[in-house]
């Protein structure tokens, strides 16, 4: 059987252009011979599409958009990811052939946890469902369903089926497309069986999905595998023979318990010319760094082009988290459609003018100079007699960075331009930022990435360009916020080689503070920190949504309570 994995990047809502998509990749694979298409979990609807589920009007415009496609399939088969109401909700999938739905399933394992709560949604499936098409015995499977070996896959197992098709709508962070992988590739093997996996792929909010579909044969080997962040179409060929050898030569399903057998259900299609074989599609997955950079500018470019915004404005202090997110920006949107503003105070230095200059030229973008001393002076003066008797504090240094947001907004005001805010996660985490001031934005690239990432990141793009795009000033001097005189990072931080390990510690791994301390880190040092993670959550709350880049990230992630006494 020939197949084709359509990995495409859908709009949450957008039932109308995301049949379009689905309609074109269903003429694309038919050209290519496929006889079965498989669509990621969801497609239809954009993933996740959350509260949208809870409008019955949404329900029955997706049962029109799902008929329209049936309409097109009158050769071959597809698997489109759906939702189906049948007295209540399901996560599912529609085999569709011969124009219209044969035979649909529902998701039976609903994650609940980190970024997704399908149980608030849907209700999971009660079964499994095995159908054959064109001679193969071809089970169902919609994203974590795969992700454990019982009952989903131990029930196909079971059943004897040769392909297991398995839709999906994984979201990325760094490193999951590997671990992700090797399970497919184990359950594969466990079950004897091909397995097609299609994912989403594009950004959806904080989420950002980075497709990798794959193909693999019944011993777990890769044939074939999709482009990493962009819309794909991969075609492969699957043997059965390679599942029937399997299976008499290592008899696994002969150790599963005794269970019902489910029986496969007949599904008849208009069989068309597979052709020659076809050549192998086997992307190569890209390294941390180029990853990282890959799932942040594709973050980007799709919140502010599926949002409609026509470019972004960022402020430019010459420090390195607003370098790093400006070359983002230009990797995303293309230098057109980014602005750097440069906002200098009586403590700006010269050096940091200089570099965001030299940082605008490299990048090719706009620069709008927004001297900001007087303002800030006179707010100081409207503000003299309120503040008379209490000593110059952080304050003032407050001023000047809500003075620069509320320039920065109204440029956004002004030209419909999205502000992009330049805080990484380091800062974020224990509140090293100012509300309504250097967290002004309405998207946060950095959000998700420690300062120990920020550089690595910006030497990396220096490198992968073989130039200088991020000044190395900005690269090896000491990090300042220059609100005041020789003000640097370490006067409120421990050094952030220190400070990322015990954020990622608390934060990502739920280490308590007696075990990051055992882990050989400072005591005084991680009680403070720990102390200002947790007091640092009332800003968080308000801060613009950002990339989720980690296992755990602030927002859906991990949700505290702003008010809390337990520390």
């Amino acid at each position: 059987m020939r197949v084709a994995l359509a990995q495409l990047n859908t709009v949450v809502g957008d039932l109308t252009g995301n049949a379009r998509l689905v309609t074109e990749a269903l003429a694309h694979a038919r050209d290519a011979g496929a006889q079965l298409t498989v669509f990621p979990e969801l497609v239809l609807t954009g993933y996740p599409p959350e509260d949208l589920l809870l409008r019955p009007s949404f329900a029955r415009d997706c049962e029109v958009a799902l008929e329209q496609i049936a309409a097109e399939v009158r050769e071959g088969a597809a698997i489109v990811g759906c939702v189906e109401w049948d007295e209540d909700c399901f996560n599912s999938a529609a085999i569709i052939a011969d124009g219209r739905v044969q035979q649909v399933y529902h998701k039976r394992f609903l994650p609940n946890y980190g970024v997704f709560d399908e149980a608030r949604y849907f209700r999971a499936g009660d079964g499994p469902l095995v159908v054959e098409l064109f001679g193969l015995r071809i089970g169902l499977a919609i994203c974590e369903d795969i992700w454990y070996p019982d009952p989903v896959a131990s029930d196909l197992t079971a059943a004897g089926v040769d392909l297991i098709a398995c839709l999906s709508a994984s979201p990325w962070h760094g490193g999951k497309g590997d671990a992700r992988e090797r399970m497919l590739a184990t359950r594969a093997a466990d079950c004897s069986a091909a397995l097609v996996f299609c994912n989403q792929v594009g950004g959806q909010d904080e989420l950002v999905f980075d497709g990798r579909s794959a193909v693999f044969d019944a011993t777990g080997t890769v044939v074939a595998r999709a482009a990493q962040f962009a819309t794909d179409l991969v075609i492969a060929d699957i043997d059965p023979g390679i599942s029937m050898r399997r299976r008499l030569r290592e008899p696994l399903v002969r150790r599963l318990p005794q269970r019902e057998v489910v029986p496969p259900i007949s599904i008849a299609a208009v069989v068309s010319p597979v052709g020659p074989a076809v050549g192998v599609q086997l992307h190569v997955p890209l390294g941390p760094e180029a990853e990282v950079w890959a799932g942040l500018v594709t973050g980007i470019g799709d919140y502010v082009g599926k949002n409609g915004f026509p470019g972004v404005v960022i402020g430019l202090s010459g420090g390195i988290d607003s370098a790093l997110t400006a070359a983002l920006a230009v990797d995303a949107l293309g230098p057109s459609s980014v602005t750097g503003v440069r906002m200098p105070s009586v403590f700006t230095s010269q050096m940091s003018g200089d570099d965001a200059q030299a940082l605008a030229e490299a990048l090719g973008i706009a620069l709008v100079d927004l001297p900001i001393a007087d303002v800030v002076a006179q707010f100081e003066v409207v503000l003299a007699p309120a503040f008379a008797g209490h000593p110059r504090d952080v304050t003032e240094e407050n001023l000047q960075a809500r003075t620069r947001g509320t320039l920065l907004m109204a440029l956004s005001n002004k030209t419909g331009a999205l502000v992009l805010a330049t805080g990484n996660k380091s800062e974020m985490s224990v509140g090293y930022s100012t509300l309504y001031g250097d967290m002004v934005g309405g998207f946060a690239p950095l959000r998700d990435i420690s300062k120990t990432w920020v550089y690595r990141l910006a030497s990396w793009r220096n490198e992968s360009a073989g130039c200088e795009i991020i000044p190395n000033s900005s690269l090896t001097r000491p990090p300042t916020a220059e609100l005041r005189p020789d003000q640097l990072d370490v006067d409120s931080l421990p050094p952030y080689d220190e400070l990322d390990p015990i954020i990622e510690g608390y934060v990502e791994h739920d280490l308590d503070p007696e075990q990051l301390i055992a882990r050989g880190h400072d005591a005084e040092v991680v009680r403070r920190v720990v102390r200002m993670i947790e007091r640092a959550e009332y800003k968080r709350r308000q801060g613009p949504i950002g990339i989720k880049v980690t296992p755990r990230a602030f927002g859906k992630d991990r949700r505290m309570p702003v008010t809390s006494r337990y520390i």
